[in-house]
């Protein structure tokens, strides 16, 4: 595992503010709290870092409720822990966000997906060396040398979204991102359940 891992690559327009909306935020916990007990979402011991995040659309165009950049090792979340991205500019690599604490270092790759249809509600982003090494290549997949939280990856999404599988299954397989996995789908409940029954 990269010691890279878990670390915001884009730039950050950060801007402390309250907690974003709050049944949004309820949402977000029902549904983090499976995924935290499977393992899924978590923190690597060794490298001192989180992984695995959640996100759901918010009311205005573009913006959207996500946890926050390491909160992986928080067994449960509260409002505190959750950040609302206002908007995202992906060739720029840029990021405005606010909140009680910055949106995860995935914040630009969840915009790219909410981009691709605005049937897509939800996005769910776990972590398992298991799944990662069973449906890799088996799930539509992105390209090996594409880093997690950089525009690139954003852009491969696109490419699985036209090819098909990714549109129809919500699921796919971050190659270059070691254990990546990303789930997304019309409703939480919908991204969440894809992910946990995954299994091999």
């Amino acid at each position: 595992m990269s010691i890279d891992e878990g670390y915001i690559k884009y730039e950050a327009r950060f801007t402390e503010g309250p907690p974003p909306d709050a049944e949004r935020v309820a949402e977000l916990e029902r549904w983090r709290q499976p995924l935290h007990a499977a393992g899924l979402i978590g923190h690597y011991e060794d490298l001192g870092v989180g992984y695995g995040n959640i996100s759901v659309r918010a009311a205005h165009a573009g913006a959207f409720v996500i946890s926050g950049t390491q909160t992986g090792h928080i067994a449960e979340t509260s409002a505190l822990h959750y950040a609302l991205v206002e908007r995202v500019d992906i060739d720029a690599n840029r990021v405005w966000s606010s909140g009680p604490i910055q949106a995860s270092s995935e914040a630009l790759t969840h915009a790219a997906l909410y981009a691709l249809s605005e049937t897509v509600a939800a996005v769910v982003h776990v972590h398992s060396a298991t799944l990662w090494q069973a449906f890799r290549g088996v799930l539509p997949t992105t390209g090996s040398e594409v880093a997690y939280g950089t525009p690139q990856m954003a852009h491969e999404f696109e490419r699985l979204w036209s090819e098909g599988r990714f549109r129809e299954e919500g699921l796919a397989v971050m190659a270059g991102h070691e254990e990546g996995i990303v789930s997304i789908g019309e409703s939480l409940e919908e991204a969440a359940k894809r992910v946990l029954a995954l299994s091999v």
